[in-house]
Protein backbone atom coordinates (compact mmCIF):
# COMPACT_ATOMS: atom_id res chain seq x y z
CA UNK A 1 0.00 0.00 0.00
CA UNK A 2 1.48 3.52 -0.83
CA UNK A 3 2.61 5.74 2.19
CA UNK A 4 3.57 9.14 2.75
CA UNK A 5 5.81 10.97 4.98
CA UNK A 6 4.26 12.91 8.25
CA UNK A 7 6.21 15.10 10.13
CA UNK A 8 4.67 16.60 13.18
CA UNK A 9 6.86 19.39 14.95
CA UNK A 10 6.12 22.02 17.46
CA UNK A 11 8.71 25.19 18.58
CA UNK A 12 9.96 22.72 21.38
CA UNK A 13 10.67 19.40 19.71
CA UNK A 14 9.54 17.12 17.04
CA UNK A 15 5.96 15.74 17.75
CA UNK A 16 6.13 12.37 15.13
CA UNK A 17 7.57 11.48 12.01
CA UNK A 18 7.21 8.16 10.36
CA UNK A 19 5.42 7.04 7.13
CA UNK A 20 2.07 6.94 7.36
CA UNK A 21 -1.36 5.44 5.24
CA UNK A 22 -3.82 7.80 6.03
CA UNK A 23 -4.34 11.48 8.15
CA UNK A 24 -7.54 13.14 9.83
CA UNK A 25 -6.62 16.78 10.96
CA UNK A 26 -8.96 18.93 12.03
CA UNK A 27 -8.64 22.04 9.07
CA UNK A 28 -9.69 25.37 9.72
CA UNK A 29 -13.23 24.94 7.86
CA UNK A 30 -13.83 21.33 9.07
CA UNK A 31 -11.54 17.87 9.50
CA UNK A 32 -9.46 16.77 6.22
CA UNK A 33 -8.73 13.61 4.65
CA UNK A 34 -5.00 13.16 3.72
CA UNK A 35 -3.95 10.06 1.93
CA UNK A 36 -1.28 9.33 -0.19
CA UNK A 37 -0.41 11.15 -3.58
CA UNK A 38 -3.21 13.96 -1.72
CA UNK A 39 -2.87 17.48 -4.00
CA UNK A 40 -0.61 20.13 -2.79
CA UNK A 41 -2.60 21.75 0.31
CA UNK A 42 -1.40 24.65 2.78
CA UNK A 43 -3.83 25.19 5.32
CA UNK A 44 -4.47 26.30 8.75
CA UNK A 45 -5.34 23.64 11.53
CA UNK A 46 -7.79 24.55 14.53
CA UNK A 47 -7.45 22.89 17.87
CA UNK A 48 -8.87 19.49 17.85
CA UNK A 49 -7.56 16.04 17.37
CA UNK A 50 -5.56 14.25 14.98
CA UNK A 51 -5.98 10.65 13.98
CA UNK A 52 -2.68 8.62 12.47
CA UNK A 53 -3.10 5.53 10.82
CA UNK A 54 -0.24 2.98 9.56
CA UNK A 55 -1.02 -0.48 8.91
CA UNK A 56 -3.41 -1.81 11.81
CA UNK A 57 -2.15 1.26 14.01
CA UNK A 58 -3.68 4.08 15.24
CA UNK A 59 -2.03 7.23 16.85
CA UNK A 60 -4.08 9.87 18.26
CA UNK A 61 -2.88 13.55 18.67
CA UNK A 62 -4.13 16.42 20.05
CA UNK A 63 -3.26 20.10 18.30
CA UNK A 64 -4.10 23.55 19.67
CA UNK A 65 -3.48 25.11 15.95
CA UNK A 66 -0.94 25.44 13.53
CA UNK A 67 -0.44 25.14 9.53
CA UNK A 68 -0.40 21.99 7.54
CA UNK A 69 1.49 21.61 4.69
CA UNK A 70 0.54 18.91 2.37
CA UNK A 71 3.47 18.68 -1.24
CA UNK A 72 5.13 16.12 -3.08
CA UNK A 73 3.57 13.12 -0.78
CA UNK A 74 5.19 14.63 2.29
CA UNK A 75 2.89 16.12 5.03
CA UNK A 76 4.66 18.86 7.75
CA UNK A 77 2.94 19.86 10.17
CA UNK A 78 4.01 23.10 12.60
CA UNK A 79 1.99 22.84 15.52
CA UNK A 80 1.00 25.52 18.28
CA UNK A 81 1.40 22.53 20.44
CA UNK A 82 0.71 18.40 19.93
CA UNK A 83 0.85 16.13 21.99
CA UNK A 84 0.56 12.02 21.66
CA UNK A 85 -2.84 10.66 23.61
CA UNK A 86 -0.35 8.68 25.88
CA UNK A 87 1.43 12.00 27.07
CA UNK A 88 -1.99 13.52 28.62
CA UNK A 89 -2.52 13.55 31.81
CA UNK A 90 -6.24 13.70 33.00
CA UNK A 91 -5.97 15.16 36.08
CA UNK A 92 -3.94 18.08 34.87
CA UNK A 93 -5.86 18.72 31.68
CA UNK A 94 -9.51 18.53 33.96
CA UNK A 95 -7.53 21.25 36.37
CA UNK A 96 -6.65 23.43 33.39
CA UNK A 97 -10.26 22.91 32.24
CA UNK A 98 -11.16 24.03 35.14
CA UNK A 99 -9.22 27.06 35.10
CA UNK A 100 -10.07 28.18 31.70
CA UNK A 101 -13.47 27.80 32.23
CA UNK A 102 -13.49 29.83 35.96
CA UNK A 103 -11.46 32.76 33.81
CA UNK A 104 -14.36 32.55 30.82
CA UNK A 105 -17.31 32.45 33.47
CA UNK A 106 -15.57 35.71 35.90
CA UNK A 107 -14.67 38.07 33.12
CA UNK A 108 -12.02 39.37 35.40
CA UNK A 109 -11.18 43.16 33.92
CA UNK A 110 -7.17 41.45 33.56
CA UNK A 111 -8.38 38.79 31.60
CA UNK A 112 -8.11 38.82 27.70
CA UNK A 113 -11.07 37.15 26.91
CA UNK A 114 -10.13 36.05 23.37
CA UNK A 115 -7.43 33.83 24.90
CA UNK A 116 -9.09 32.78 28.17
CA UNK A 117 -11.69 31.12 25.53
CA UNK A 118 -8.92 29.57 23.39
CA UNK A 119 -7.19 28.32 27.08
CA UNK A 120 -10.61 26.71 27.24
CA UNK A 121 -10.89 25.16 24.10
CA UNK A 122 -7.58 23.73 24.11
CA UNK A 123 -8.41 22.11 27.59
CA UNK A 124 -11.93 20.77 26.43
CA UNK A 125 -10.17 19.06 23.60
CA UNK A 126 -7.53 17.23 26.13
CA UNK A 127 -9.85 16.22 28.28
CA UNK A 128 -12.45 14.57 25.79
CA UNK A 129 -9.32 12.68 23.86
CA UNK A 130 -8.22 11.11 27.74
CA UNK A 131 -11.54 10.49 28.55
CA UNK A 132 -12.52 8.84 25.52
CA UNK A 133 -8.76 6.97 25.74
CA UNK A 134 -9.54 5.49 28.53
CA UNK A 135 -12.79 3.56 27.39
CA UNK A 136 -10.43 2.85 24.36
CA UNK A 137 -8.61 1.01 26.07
CA UNK A 138 -10.84 -1.01 28.09
CA UNK A 139 -13.01 -1.52 25.03
CA UNK A 140 -9.76 -2.64 23.14
CA UNK A 141 -8.78 -5.46 25.57
CA UNK A 142 -9.58 -8.60 23.46
CA UNK A 143 -12.23 -10.76 25.15
CA UNK A 144 -11.59 -13.87 26.23
CA UNK A 145 -14.56 -16.66 25.33
CA UNK A 146 -16.08 -17.66 28.64
CA UNK A 147 -15.01 -14.88 30.78
CA UNK A 148 -17.11 -12.43 32.46
CA UNK A 149 -17.60 -8.63 30.75
CA UNK A 150 -15.73 -6.29 33.00
CA UNK A 151 -18.55 -3.65 34.21
CA UNK A 152 -21.59 -6.01 33.91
Amino acid sequence: MATFTLTIVTAERQVFSEEVDALVAPGIDGQLGILPNHAPLMTQLQPGEMTVRSGNDETVLVVTGGFMEVLNNRVTILADTAEMDSEIDLERAEAALQRAGGLVEDRPENVDLTRALQAFQRAQVRVGLARRRGRRRSAATPAVPGAPTPGI
